[in-house]
């Protein structure tokens, strides 16, 4: 039967680099996740035609996607380990196929300890080629909105954090290809409102991590944003002050589909042995968010 409700599925984000990432699929999915992102961090080195076969074996015949591949790192930069994690892309683009995916998500990369207008030259220089190679096989790249602990004036990793940063490298790189990894968490730990973003930027919102956040505004009020006091937490879905509905809702009415994976590992109460506890919490709120079980008009 035809699941309408799936047009925004709920999965999680799985190591790539793991040893074993398929047994670790395995022995998950009973959980009911619907996608999975293989993800890599700056180093990939994994011979991707094999993970592809042992993931799909994993899956068996589960309705399980992979739509996205994730390549985090510094792509920009010219220091060893910032060359593979641009090899990462590039063999994550030519193999995408292996994986039914249809979308590569990472960080820009970054000029680092420069403001980011100084990144663009060499922005245009590496994503007008990345694109057009991603272009020529059909496939979108998405950067996930995360500053890294990076701000306008400087940073190691990303510049597409911001709203006014967004304007800037989509009219540097004008690629049809080239959108967002979005999420609410990391606008709202720059204390951004993420859910006007939805209706303005659904378009080029490519894929989204499902991670939220957690505002201490007794804190802000008292110490500010930059005291020794911390202000915000990072939290998985249904633990955060997001209200998912809304998210899930604005999603639709914006005509989205696509796949919601958690980004867990930085909840900081349901994490180590509480980690799938946590995960598998957001997956269920996150279904129920969608609207619960999906119900068939008679």
């Amino acid at each position: 039967m035809n699941n309408p409700a799936k047009a925004i599925r709920i999965g999680t984000m799985i190591k790539g680099n793991a040893p074993d990432p398929a047994a670790y699929v395995k022995s998950i999915l009973p959980h009911g996740f619907e996608s999975v992102e293989p993800f890599f961090w700056q180093v990939m080195n994994k011979d991707l035609p094999r993970l592809a076969a042992e993931l799909k074996e994993a899956i068996g015949d589960a309705d399980v996607t992979m739509s996205t591949l994730g390549m985090f790192g510094n792509p920009l930069e010219d220091t060893e380990i910032d060359r593979e994690t641009l090899k990462g892309w590039e063999a994550l683009i030519d193999n995408a196929h292996h994986f039914g995916a249809t979308t590569i998500a990472g960080f820009t990369g970054r000029v680092r300890g420069k403001p980011i207008e100084e990144s663009l030259p060499q922005y245009r220089k590496i994503w007008t080629e990345l694109a057009k190679r991603a272009a020529d096989k059909g496939l979108k790249l998405a950067f996930e909105n995360c500053a890294m602990d990076g701000n306008w004036a400087s940073g190691d990793w990303n510049i597409a954090h911001n709203p006014d940063a967004w304007e800037m490298i989509f009219n540097e790189v004008p690629a049809d290809n080239i959108g967002l990894e979005w999420e609410p968490c990391h606008q709202m730990v720059y204390l951004i409102d993420p859910l006007p973003q939805i209706r303005k930027w659904a378009p080029k919102i490519f894929h989204v991590h499902g991670k939220d956040a957690t505002i201490r505004w007794e804190v802000i009020r008292e110490h500010g944003v930059f005291g020794k006091e911390k202000f915000v937490f990072m939290r998985s879905p249904g633990f955060g002050d997001t209200n998912w509905v809304d998210v899930i809702s604005e999603l639709r009415l914006a005509g989205w589909s696509g796949s919601i994976d958690i980004e867990g590992w930085h909840d900081p109460v349901y994490r180590n042995e509480l980690e799938m506890t946590g995960q598998v919490h957001s997956l269920n709120y996150l279904k129920q968010s969608r609207g619960g079980s999906y119900v068939p008009n008679p």
